[in-house]
């Protein structure tokens, strides 16, 4: 296991960026998506999800000096078989210049719902080779528990240029799981509940159960209950070594459709992780596609 060498902390708390706020360099964002039932999933359409932009959440009370990204609208390909997925180099280099994120920008990001949605947009600006983003510590909730000021106010950053230099293999695709399926140095991650990764019960993506020889690690277990921060590193250690992630040549996270799955893959990184990639499509695309392998208990 080797280190990520990054320019900032991947994590910063509510006291450190209450003191930052007026830095000129840095951008604060909410990255909020709702996500409930799909009214259609019963119908035959792919996924059991409808998304919705969480632009209501950020009107209705934000981090003073916050901007708002639309992961929906601004950062998924709307050319893609499959929703939430990670867009083209261009599309996402103008979004994210349009936000008024450049070079030397410190980004810090968080959601006023889950924090997985703050972890996605975290690890697109990897893929597209910006190291200059941290995750606020219990997010938005933890915010406003801690009594401090919240705006309602909108927030526009002056455009900036961002440089792209892509990193896509922290991004995987059907090929890459079926060879690691087959691969005992390759450790598949499910970010799902454990109910999902059964087939025991809970929405279906397509077909009940889990992709071939995957173990579980559920996105939620991640968390403080209490604070909702990140577990300390010895816990994250105590979950994710056990499952095989310590002997692993190369990980992969997978879920429903590559966001819980990206806080899977974050939280690793706060490990030292640097050999692991998000499976995009995940079980949108694989759930659906009855020649591809899959487990249920």
């Amino acid at each position: 296991m080797t280190k990520q060498t990054t320019t900032v902390d991947k994590l910063v708390g509510t006291n450190w960026l209450e003191q930052n706020l007026m830095s000129p360099n840095l951008r604060v964002f909410d990255c909020a998506v709702l996500a409930g039932p799909n009214p259609d999933s019963e119908l035959g359409k792919t996924h059991p999800f409808a998304f919705e932009s969480g632009e209501s959440k950020y009107y209705a009370g934000h981090i003073p000096g916050a901007g708002f990204i639309d992961i929906l609208g601004d950062l998924s390909d709307a050319s893609a078989s499959y929703p939430l997925m990670l867009p083209p180099e261009q599309q996402f280099a103008d979004a994210m210049g349009a936000y008024g994120i450049g070079d030397e920008t410190h980004v810090v990001l968080y959601s006023s719902t889950e924090a997985m949605w703050a972890a996605r947009v975290w690890w697109m600006l990897r893929a597209f080779g910006f190291n200059n983003a941290s995750i606020l510590d219990g997010g938005f909730a933890r915010w406003e528990r801690e009594k401090r000021a919240v705006s309602q106010g909108v927030c526009c950053y002056a455009p900036k240029a961002l440089t792209t230099n892509p990193n896509l293999e922290i991004f995987a695709d059907r090929q890459d799981i079926l060879r690691a399926i087959e691969d005992k140095n390759t450790c598949i991650i499910n970010a799902l509940p454990p109910a999902l990764h059964t087939g025991t019960g809970g929405p279906v993506f397509g077909r009940k159960g889990r992709i071939t020889s995957s173990v579980n690690v559920p996105t939620g277990t991640l968390h403080d209950p209490n604070t909702g921060k990140y577990l300390s590193t010895d816990k994250l250690r105590e979950i994710f070594e056990p499952i095989g992630a310590d002997k692993a040549v190369n990980i992969i996270t997978y879920c429903g459709g590559g966001i819980a799955s990206s806080n899977d893959a974050f939280a690793l990184t706060l490990l030292g992780y640097e050999n692991v990639a998000v499976y995009d499509a995940s079980m949108f695309e694989w759930g659906n596609d009855s020649s591809l392998p899959m487990q249920r208990d």
